[in-house]
């Protein structure tokens, strides 16, 4: 990342880079990158500020089982409630309890639909987390904790084998190929079969599904599932398209895969 960043400023000089991790990352290994910049670079980067949001609707669960979100919320400063409309004012105030339960010190701010919040509300904060050392042992438990899986349907020359997904800073190899794999790209799928597979996934195993797919008469489309919703983008440029269904699964470690086999069977595609 420190190479990438450092071309960005040579190309562009930017005032400001927004760097938006995973949902389900803890930022620390990027915050400490960018503090090793700010003194190899004499200051030409520095750290403003480190910015958590919180899915309302979401949250009531993944705060006593999730090792990441009791860290994203305490370490951060500043926490945006997001789609908080969208409950009720009970559980509102118990995802709002259990922040303060997590990190009292932090302020708590209401996201206002799309329109987010104010700017000057994030830039200018000139944080101090993670100015040392001393908290790079808060990254550990996080390592484990993420298990990444590729759902794949298509030829076999875009067949992905002991892929590297770059997980939050973290590589994992896939396994092996699953017996009788599909071996050509078709015409696609039919999208009402694909959203009834969509709803296969387990929000509380599987947290995010990103890829593509190839929809029947509507060409190829990007998909981003988080938490039981989901876009479908259309994808501009295609080019010849080895693979109908390539997606990448994001999830809890040692049960994701168990989960997603019916998710995969449903599509007539592969567990890579």
């Amino acid at each position: 990342m420190q190479t990438a960043l450092l071309e960005i400023r040579d190309k562009f000089r930017p005032d400001r880079i927004i760097i938006e991790c995973s949902g389900s990352a803890f930022p620390a290994t990027l915050a400490f990158q960018i503090r090793e910049l700010e003194r190899e670079t004499q200051g030409d980067f520095k750290l403003d500020a480190i910015v958590t949001v919180v899915d309302a609707e979401n949250f009531t669960g993944y705060e006593d089982t999730s090792p990441t979100a009791k860290m994203q919320s305490s370490y951060t400063d500043i926490l945006l409630i997001n789609k908080w409309e969208h409950v009720s004012e009970r559980a509102l105030d118990f995802v709002v309890d259990h922040l303060n339960t997590l990190n009292d010190a932090t302020p708590k701010i209401h996201c206002n639909g799309r329109n987010g919040v104010d700017p000057n509300l994030i830039f200018g904060l000139e944080t101090r987390l993670f100015s040392d050392k001393k908290n790079k042992g808060a990254t550990l438990s996080h390592n484990d904790e993420v298990e990444t899986i590729t759902v794949y349907r298509g030829s076999t020359e875009g067949r992905p084998r002991h892929e590297v997904h770059l997980n939050h800073e973290h590589s994992h190899h896939c396994g092996e190929l699953m017996e009788n794999p599909s071996t050509i790209a078709d015409d696609g799928i039919a999208k009402e079969d694909f959203i009834n597979a969509l709803g296969l996934l387990a929000k509380e195993t599987v947290w995010r599904v990103k890829g593509f797919v190839k929809l029947k008469e509507e060409g190829v489309q990007i998909l981003n599932w988080a938490f039981g919703r989901y876009d479908l983008i259309p994808l501009i440029r295609e080019g010849e398209a080895q693979a109908t269904i390539r997606l990448t699964v994001m999830g809890e470690r040692g049960e994701v895969k168990r989960v997603i086999r019916k998710f995969s069977a449903a599509l007539n595609a592969d567990l890579v």
